[in-house]
């Protein structure tokens, strides 16, 4: 994984939008919306007595005393902003003599209590308080009219509400066991107790006091105080009113007593880039693809067709909206014949240069391209298009931000107490407090997320090595051994396992993908099967094979007259070959940073760049493993990519000179495709020995390899690679005995590829002559710098 910088910046909305203290709303409503012209209602009359003095007011002809104002003690919490049960303050109680009222409006001029045809006027007590004591037997349902400088508004009150959260979301909460966390907290609009308006709940369990500041309260949120639920940590409060579309972040009072805005770590939606606000969701989007999911779980990944192109969303096509996009990158793929697409980290995050890979709102499509549900109309296109969708997802660290997860309450909460273990070393950002069961809960309950919600088919997770090992980019002294004396992070290994097994249960047909760079025992290993490490597997569907790449393009790099002395280097991948379930990838990491894209690692003049890139890539479509493609990589681009303007488009418009070599690369890779897709001998045993078998992997004079590859029935493909620049006439390559005849089905020297067209165009039969260790051989004319396959005639 390359290093990606870590993004920073100043938080719009601790300078922006919010009221000094002791001003009053003019003209608007605590919404931010100008209110309908009220009628004019004469105030109730009021007593000027002090805060802790009785008086009296008229309640349909009766006198009622008037209650105190609440204690010095809760009075003070509450202006704080460290009260952890403003309910039972606030809103109205049985008390002795009836029913107490107690609103909290900071900015209000008067508030009158509304209850069928009971009128209060409430005394106020300062401060933004008001109360008053009701000769009733039970507590009623009541409404506030609450008066504002020239407006006033009749509203509910949010602290006569029950929690809106169960005894079973907080026993699972505080269990570190809520697979569903996302519809726990956060903010969700929903109808409770019969009134509409939003409930909002924060796993905060360092902080003093939470309160909830938007748009609707001018992003005061001083008169909006949370409750704490017990034990969990958690802070709730419903507001009416409140709807979808809202902006809203969470004021928390940490334990040294000053106070921090920040974003929902469960926000579902968030502002655009560089703004920081969450927004409250509601979705209303209706999938199509039933037919999809479906059949997704047909048949297990590692022995399914899997051909995957990477694309990075915000510049496949610069400027394009997650629609828009819906309508190109659909047609795009299908026509190239990829079976899935993975998409470069969708999840928020601030600066668009980490390409995604340092998140903020782990929950939240990124609003650069649209709205969560204008993401999902784009999955349900890729999916009615016959084409699935991984996503990358990134549990291993995150940036450190002073509005979004570090230090999210005041002390470490997301990340590791102890700051060895919470310092990334190469990113400059901060590692997942894995042992921690609410965060553990967090991610594994994200990666459900994604695929339940979003109907996302696979996640390729990022950084696994990093995770895995205490020492990772570290030195001596800077990592303390686990209990048992060793580098492994135990607890990363516990996380990944219990996100595997419950990703792999809840949602049938998905496929999580590691890029683990090391030899880690077990990756795709089942969890519950140990291996000789001591250790359960870690579940992953598949790995990315990052010694195959490595060791192929440096072979490929090499002059032609230079790669017999490398030749095992695209051998030795077949010595491990088996040992974990692989995808072969040439990602976006190996065509930026001074790496060069793929064709431009080719040596030689244009046409031999374009011919040992064929080669290449016929060789990867035949090699055992799952293939994947970056964007830009398909038609040869010369250019390393850049996010700032994607793939070079241009190079294939007819009225470039040179078109014709990119889309002939381009027209490979679409028969590439077509061609695996449609021979099971290319994936059905990927994962099984008796799938492959050498002809010759020692030719390396000749700059030749060539092998079988076998469906489960035993019908072969033979792909034999000439990576040297010259035409090998009469070639003889032993082959099974019972094959009467072989017929050339894709040559990567094609001449509608750009290649010399040199060609076996006529069935080849085997002679009886042994060669290689088999009973028969043939004789193939090899072309120069290229890729050939070759199934029974």
């Amino acid at each position: 994984m390359t290093p990606r910088p870590s993004s920073s910046g100043p938080d719009p909305r601790k300078t922006t939008g919010k009221k000094p203290a002791g001003k009053t709303p003019t003209g608007k409503t605590p919404t931010g919306k100008k209110p309908a012209k009220a009628a004019k209602k004469k105030a109730p009359r009021r007593t000027t007595a002090s805060a802790n003095a009785s008086a009296t007011t008229s309640v349909s002809g009766a006198e009622v005393a008037v209650s105190p104002a609440p204690d010095a003690a809760d009075r003070e919490r509450l202006l704080a902003g460290t009260h952890h049960d403003p309910h039972a303050v606030l809103g109205a109680h049985r008390v002795p003599g009836g029913v107490a009222f107690r609103v909290f409006r900071p900015y209000a001029l008067a508030v009158t209590v509304l209850s069928g045809e009971l009128r209060v006027g409430l005394h106020d007590d300062g401060d933004g308080f008001f109360s008053g004591l009701v000769p009733l037997k039970d507590v009623p349902a009541h409404r506030l009219l609450v008066a504002y400088e020239g407006t006033e508004q009749e509203v509910e009150d949010p602290y006569r509400f029950l929690p809106t959260l169960g005894e079973l979301d907080l026993h699972l909460l505080g269990e570190g066991r809520h697979e569903q966390l996302w519809r726990a907290l956060g903010a969700h609009p929903t109808t409770h107790e019969g009134v509409a308006g939003t409930r909002f709940a924060v796993w905060a369990p360092n902080a003093r006091g939470v309160r909830v500041a938007g748009g609707f309260n001018f992003w005061d949120g001083t008169g909006h105080p949370m409750r704490s639920l017990g034990s969990t940590g958690v802070w709730e409060l419903f507001l009416p009113g409140v709807g979808a579309g809202e902006l809203y972040k969470f004021e928390i009072t940490r334990p040294d007593g000053s106070r921090t805005f920040r974003a929902d770590p469960l926000a579902r939606r968030t502002e655009v880039p560089p703004a920081t606000s969450s927004v409250v969701h509601a979705s209303d989007y209706t999938w199509g693809d039933e037919e999809w999911l479906a059949h997704r779980a047909d048949a297990p990944a590692h022995e399914a067709p899997m051909s995957v192109y990477e694309v990075h969303l915000p510049s496949w096509r610069p400027g394009l909206t997650y629609r828009q996009l819906a309508e190109q990158l659909p047609a795009y793929v299908a026509d190239l014949g990829f079976t899935h697409v993975e998409l470069m980290p969708v999840a928020e995050h601030p600066f668009g240069g980490s390409w995604g890979y340092q998140v903020t709102g782990f929950y939240a499509p990124t609003a650069r391209l649209g709205d969560p549900d204008d993401f999902k109309y784009l999955v349900d296109r890729l999916h009615r298009a016959g084409i699935g969708v991984l996503m990358d997802w990134v549990p291993a660290h995150f940036p450190r931000d002073d509005w979004a997860l570090a230090e999210f309450d005041g002390r470490p909460l997301y990340e590791h107490s102890d700051p060895l273990r919470a310092a990334h070393p190469d990113w400059g950002t901060l590692e997942f407090d894995f042992g921690r069961r609410e965060v553990r809960n967090f991610l594994v309950a994200n990666a459900v997320y994604w695929c339940e919600e979003f109907h996302i088919d696979g996640l390729r997770v990022d950084a696994v090595a990093s995770m895995l090992y205490l020492d990772y980019s570290r030195e001596p002294g800077e990592w303390e051994p686990n209990e048992h004396g060793g580098r492994e992070n135990l607890d990363a290994v516990a996380f990944l396992q219990e996100m595997n097994a419950t990703l792999y249960r809840r949602v049938p047909g998905v496929v999580t993908v590691a890029e683990e760079s090391t030899a880690w025992d077990g990756v795709t290993r089942a969890t519950h099967h140990e291996g000789p490490s001591g250790f359960g597997g870690l579940g992953f569907g598949l790995k990315w094979n990052m010694g195959w790449m490595h060791d192929s393009l440096d072979y490929m790099s090499h002059e032609p007259v230079h790669r017999k002395h490398h030749h095992g280097e695209m051998t030795f991948s077949m010595v491990y070959a088996y040992s974990e379930n692989y995808v072969l990838p040439i990602s976006h990491d190996e065509v930026v940073h001074g790496k060069r894209s793929l064709v431009s690692k080719m040596p030689g003049d244009w046409w031999q760049q374009r011919a040992n890139e064929r080669a290449y890539l016929g060789f990867m479509w035949a090699h055992p493993g799952k293939q994947l493609l970056f964007m830009g990589q398909e038609f040869a681009q010369g250019a390393e990519w850049s996010e700032a303007h994607g793939p070079d488009w241009w190079l294939l418009d007819p009225e470039y000179g040179a078109s014709a070599d990119h889309r002939g690369v381009r027209d490979l890779v679409r028969d590439l495709n077509t061609v695996y897709r449609a021979t099971p001998a290319l994936w059905r045993r990927d994962t099984h020995p008796s799938g492959f078998s050498w002809v010759v992997g020692d030719a390396a004079e000749d700059n030749v390899l060539a092998f079988l590859r076998l469906d489960a029935d035993g019908t072969p493909l033979l792909a034999v690679s000439n990576f040297a620049p010259v035409v090998r006439s009469g070639y003889r390559l032993g082959v099974p005995d019972e094959v009467p005849a072989w017929h050339e089905v894709l040559n990567t020297d094609a001449a509608r590829y750009g290649g010399g067209d040199v060609v076996n165009p006529d069935p080849v039969k085997p002679e009886p002559q042994g060669w290689h260790g088999r009973p028969a051989s043939i004789r193939l004319t090899l072309p120069p710098l290229a890729t050939v396959w070759l199934r029974p005639a």
